[in-house]
């Protein structure tokens, strides 16, 4: 437990949230800024992708290794540094004069969110307890949800109004005052004596680097490719050696008790699927409003807006429904709504007008989107005692960034095989196909749901929300 603290908890959680925040702005202020970005930098497809790429393939290597300093050398301590090393990083992207610059700064601002990820979901385990737990893990789901869709509000405003370097030179003085005020504000947690797990940290770092570079390569030379085959062969090596590892250690960086729970492992797992979805939706349904229905960077990004106020406000309501309904249930239903507008958005067509293809479906997604993401956090974090908190939070964040990578490169391998259209056609066909492949990862979702979630639930009264009785963690 942290030393007390006389802040407000709607400060720390402010200072949390908004550190959160910032890096989940960036993993989708990109998609929207991306066609500026290429022609500013004069890059070319392949070293364009890298620049989402690298960050992807750091943030995702490093996310247990981020998880498990924080319980070596404080969680505060620890958001500090991350905060550091993304907003200096911003800022050389902001001024990056080569592609080669900004592909190695976004490397090192994947370091950065590594770090502040899963520290933000483990500093609220560590500053709150009991409904107040179950409010700030509401808030953090809300967070994840709205931040995916606003960022591309905001990449694509600043690339039409200033410039697309705007939207990562905008983290700098967000970075410098969540630095101010988690020194000031957040208690610091007790740092845990004990080794530091090398073994497992290189075999989680490069096991899980490799398999992402693996995932990513496969979008671009496909998965028979030597490259992608290396990649995959050498991650899942380390990833089986990482797990021989861990059984075995004293202090592991993941302990594999964190698996025994039947809840825990189906939220993993439900993260993984759910997010190799949305970074579909997200990927693929710019590209239609920009490429085919001809929207500017910001019209694109103001498109998603029916999506963002929905989803606040189905999230917001998230603590009153938890009081009455259990999270497993609140999960199943927002996975079911999330599939159904995902099944409407596939069936776009050439000549469909935004409102009927896409703002609508949109609210749907909205809704599911709302519903889904506190509870399945909540039953990620789910019975974690205090010292397993940063490997908790640390695997949850895994997977999320793990399903995104998957997700996408399986769905634009997919989306490739559409034919030889020219246009609107032929960007229209790529989209409904990449949906359609979005639509059968939820319905895997839903059945893991369904089937591995839904039976775990405990009964709880209605005075006790669900949220608290899901995350059960030792105060």
């Amino acid at each position: 437990m942290p030393t007390r603290s006389p802040a407000s908890p709607t400060a720390i959680l402010a200072i949390i949230l908004i550190s959160y925040f910032m890096i989940l702005l960036d993993n989708s202020v990109i998609f929207t800024g991306l066609p500026s970005i290429r022609t500013g930098l004069d890059l070319g497809a392949a070293t364009l992708s890298w620049v989402q790429d690298a960050y992807t393939l750091v943030f995702g290597g490093l996310l247990l290794l981020g998880a498990r300093a924080g319980d070596l050398v404080g969680r505060r301590r620890l958001l500090v540094i991350g905060l550091a090393i993304f907003g200096a990083a911003s800022l050389l992207i902001g001024v990056a004069p080569t592609g080669w610059w900004m592909i190695a700064a976004r490397a090192v601002q994947g370091i950065g969110a590594a770090i502040v990820a899963p520290t933000s979901l483990a500093l609220i385990t560590a500053h709150f307890a009991g409904e107040a737990r179950a409010r700030a893990v509401a808030w953090y789901g809300a967070t994840a949800g709205i931040g995916a869709s606003l960022g591309l509000v905001v990449g694509g405003a600043l690339a039409d109004w200033v410039s697309w370097r705007a939207a990562f030179l905008v983290n700098v003085p967000i970075a410098a005052a969540m630095i101010v005020a988690a020194r000031r504000v957040l208690a610091e947690t007790e740092r845990r004596r004990g080794r530091f797990d090398a073994i497992g940290a290189v075999c989680a770092t490069l096991g899980m680097g490799a398999l992402v570079f693996g995932i990513i390569e496969s979008a671009e030379q496909g998965w028979a490719s030597p490259v992608t085959v290396t990649g995959l062969v050498v991650g899942v090596v380390l990833l089986v050696v990482l797990v021989v590892h861990e059984s075995r250690a004293s202090q592991p960086i993941m302990p594999l008790r964190l698996f025994r729970s039947r809840e825990r492992s189906g939220a993993y797992a439900t993260r993984m699927l759910y997010m190799g979805a949305m970074i579909g939706f997200f990927y693929f349904t710019t590209q239609y409003l920009q490429d085919a229905l001809g929207f500017s960077p910001l019209q694109a990004g103001l498109g998603f807006l029916p999506m963002t106020v929905v989803n606040f406000a189905v999230a917001m309501a998230i603590p009153r429904l938890a009081a009455r309904i259990p999270g497993a249930v609140l999960l199943l239903g927002g996975v079911t709504a999330t599939l159904a507008g995902m099944a409407w958005l596939s069936r776009l067509g050439v000549g469909d007008t935004y409102l009927e293809a896409v703002a609508l479906p949109m609210l749907l997604i909205g809704v599911g989107q709302g519903l889904t993401f506190a509870p399945m956090t909540s039953a990620g974090i789910s019975g974690v005692p205090a010292e397993d908190a940063g490997a908790a939070s640390g695997l949850l964040n895994t997977a999320h960034q793990l399903g995104m990578a998957l997700g996408l490169g399986v769905l634009v391998a997919v989306s490739a095989r559409t034919g030889d259209l020219d246009g609107a056609a032929a960007v229209t066909a790529h989209v409904s196909v990449a949906l359609t492949g979005s639509t059968l990862l939820l319905a895997m979702t839903l059945l893991v749901v369904a089937f591995v979630l839904v039976p775990v639930r405990r009964p709880h009264s209605p005075a006790e929300p669900v949220t608290t009785n899901l995350v059960k963690e030792a105060a």
